[in-house]
């Protein structure tokens, strides 16, 4: 995963560790030693995702705000 998207928020498809395919909505804070460090935006909880088991990723679309 590059490292552009540390700080923003991005939806993950990952294999966890029981083999599940599971999707999650993450608002990215490091990535290190091959582990992403991040929080849960539904949860709001800490979450760390092994970076090899991200099938897929994609940055979240905020509505734009106005004044």
């Amino acid at each position: 995963m590059p490292r552009k998207y540390i700080g923003r928020q991005v939806e993950i498809v990952y294999l966890d560790r029981h083999g599940k395919v599971s999707q999650r909505n993450i608002e990215i804070h490091q990535i290190r030693n091959g582990n992403i460090y991040s929080i849960c935006l539904f949860t709001g909880g800490p979450r760390t995702f092994n970076e090899e088991n991200v099938l897929a990723y994609r940055p979240v679309r905020t509505a734009a705000r106005t004044a």
